[in-house]
């Protein structure tokens, strides 16, 4: 199922998406934790998209590629910063380069109490993409990410959820500036796979529904400038992000 959210005159909704046509569903988390496919609340509804989760957590996985001195390290990024699909983003001019990076989002369906690399999947909702927008110049002044990863709207994330998406898969993934492609890479190329690193950030907190592991960038980063759109996809789920 291709679960997403929609702003509506009547407020937000939560919708399974259809093609073009979105048709209002109950909660989706609920759903999960009961072990039960989200019901149908109604006939198609219109609106504009909305980033597909509202996060309490968002973690992201500090791991480019396997000359890392350290195969993973987690780092926090403000819930905050996430933006819907489609949802232009004014980059920073006092940071220097801002730099786009393709990546896996996971959805945590549920309280990760217990989660493990051998039953990681029965915490996951599903499979989203994000842009990991970033000030990485800053990173000589703040080796902790805070003021490289806090720009507004710096967490593009959507256009929804897919369940049918599996931590398992070897995830595409591709960055696109202007339609001219940056960079192309897949899961299968993170030094720990998706279940090692949702079993080590589960490891050091408790995660809830709605929140998000951002896998890493590796090998699909690239510099953007104002006025460029940023298009990112993953596993066939396609996020566009206008700068200015």
């Amino acid at each position: 199922m291709r679960i997403a959210r929609l702003k509506t005159a009547q407020g937000p909704r939560t919708v399974r998406v259809e093609g073009t046509t979105f048709v209002p569903i109950g909660d989706p988390f609920a759903a999960f934790e009961a072990g039960v496919i989200p019901a149908d609340e109604g006939d198609a509804i219109t609106g504009v998209l909305l980033a597909p989760c509202v996060p309490t957590v968002v973690v992201g996985i500090a791991q480019n590629g396997p000359d890392h001195a350290s195969p993973v390290q987690a780092w926090l990024k403000s819930p905050r910063t996430v933006t819907a699909s489609g949802a232009p983003v004014r980059l920073r001019r006092d940071a220097g380069v801002t730099v786009a990076e393709a990546e896996v989002a996971v959805v945590i369906g549920r309280d990760t109490t217990g989660l493990t690399v051998e039953t990681a999947h029965e915490y996951v909702l599903g499979i989203t993409a994000v842009n990991d927008l970033s000030s990485p110049d800053r990173a000589a002044f703040d080796p902790r990410n805070f003021e490289s990863k806090s720009g507004q709207g710096y967490t593009p994330l959507g256009p929804w959820i897919d369940s049918a998406l599996s931590i398992d898969d070897d995830l595409p993934m591709r960055l696109s500036d202007d339609g001219e492609v940056r960079a192309e890479t897949s899961s299968n190329r993170l030094p720990m796979s998706l279940r090692e690193c949702l079993a080590y950030v589960a490891g050091w907190t408790t995660l809830g529904p709605g929140d998000v592991v951002m896998m890493g960038a590796p090998f699909s980063q690239a510099p953007v400038r104002p006025g460029e759109t940023v298009e990112v996809v993953v596993a066939g789920l396609r996020l566009t992000t206008p700068t200015s």
